[in-house]
């Protein structure tokens, strides 16, 4: 599951219908007869340009066009109904007419070229986004999965928050992560900790040797890339799991990340919070292995992990108050994954008036009591990959 925009449908938004083609030309036709019999010192050909500026709010240069033709025509008409049709005051009329017609054209043709820019942007941010934002598949080994991304800007489906998956023989490792900054600015180190979480995963044997080499790159990469103004003020957080296929104690190593909320069903409702020692982010100081703390916690088959970015829990209302996660997802315990965060993501856009200020990720991850074994799989924010059993999973 993730979030979307499709960008192939800006191209057209502005639909006209039979019915809203109606308007103008019933304008047209009633300001026509009734300045036919209005008295003969009132003008209400003028009234006539409304036609063309409400055709143009549902449709397109052409049309509008052909309702200023007849807005047009239906001004000479009343002045050569009147026998003045070569005044110089009908004139005049006309003129103007047709002057702010073709204006109104003119607008339609730059709304319509800038529609076509908004949409060739979009279609290049959810072709990166496929091929750096992913999602994951609905399953990999024992777990149910679903994820959501909701970018801050309106021109992004990408952005600073990040999270991937990999499958190795025995287990599922996650990471999920938070650069700083939002939107556009943020992808660069995005693009690097998946890089290098993707190349680095299946070589360490331990979520503390896995941090100590996201570290080691995202030093690196700040030390070439980051700006002379910005010194040390980027960096990452990220969150790592390592979740067993056999037994259902599952570790997790924090680098600056929040820890996840563990919702239960049995033998009631409750929504828990697994005690976690975070170290500093990525790219604030280099740590080795012995500087991360590998905490260990109960995941139990019917039970859902729910790993958030700040983005969620930092969402703010009208009135400044925080985004109440763990309260609101005590109402869903019972959900699967994808309905989880249907839920989860109508009521954080509720809360905040339909709007984020910054970049929102969520994954659900359900234990489910088959486990499904198979090759060594990595899985990056894609629907693509095959699953464990070989099969190609739809896309989350």
């Amino acid at each position: 599951m993730a979030s979307r925009r499709n960008g192939a449908g800006m191209r057209q938004p502005w639909k006209s219908s039979p019915a809203l083609l109606a308007i103008p030309l019933v304008l047209i036709a009633a300001i026509t007869v009734a300045d036919l019999f209005v008295p003969a010192d009132v003008h209400l050909g003028p009234l006539l340009v409304i036609a063309p500026a409400i055709t143009a709010s549902f449709a397109g240069p052409r049309l509008t066009g052909l309702i200023g033709l007849l807005t047009v025509a239906a001004q000479a008409f009343i002045g050569w109904y009147y026998g003045a049709l070569f005044s110089r005051n009908v004139v005049v009329q006309i003129f103007a007419l047709g002057v702010l017609s073709c204006l109104i054209v003119l607008f339609c043709m730059a709304r319509e070229r800038r529609q076509a820019e908004l949409a060739q942007v979009r279609s290049v941010a959810e072709a990166a986004q496929h091929v750096l934002m992913w999602p994951l598949p609905e399953r990999i080994g024992p777990l149910e999965v679903a994820c959501l991304y909701l970018a801050a800007e309106d021109e992004a489906q990408i952005g600073g928050d990040l999270y991937a998956a990999n499958r190795t023989d025995d287990a599922v490792r996650v990471m999920i992560g938070d650069v700083r900054g939002k939107g556009l600015s943020a992808i660069g180190e995005a693009a690097l900790l998946l890089g290098a979480f993707r190349e680095r995963a299946p070589q360490h044997t331990t979520l503390a040797d896995l941090a100590a080499a996201l570290e080691q790159s995202v030093t690196r990469y700040l030390a070439d890339f980051e700006p002379a103004d910005e010194t040390g003020e980027r960096f990452a957080t990220a969150l790592l799991l390592e979740i067993p296929d056999h037994h259902h104690i599952s570790k997790m190593a924090s680098c600056g990340h929040p820890a996840p909320l563990l919702l239960s069903t049995s033998p009631g409702p409750t929504v828990t919070t697994p005690v976690l020692r975070p170290a500093p982010p990525l790219g604030i100081g280099t740590l080795t292995p012995t500087g991360y703390s590998v905490d260990v916690f109960a995941f139990e088959p019917g039970d859902t992990l729910l790993l958030f970015t700040d983005g969620v829990v930092e969402a703010r209302d009208r009135s400044g108050h925080f985004y109440p996660l763990a309260e609101r997802a005590a109402q869903w315990t019972g959900a699967g994954p994808n309905e989880l965060l249907h839920h989860i993501r109508r009521d954080l856009l509720t809360h905040v008036g339909g709007r984020l200020t910054d970049d929102a990720a969520l994954i659900a991850l359900r234990r489910t009591p088959t486990v499904h074994r198979g090759r060594q799989r990595i899985f990056h924010l894609g629907g693509n990959s095959p699953d464990t059993d070989g099969k190609p999973p739809s896309e989350a």
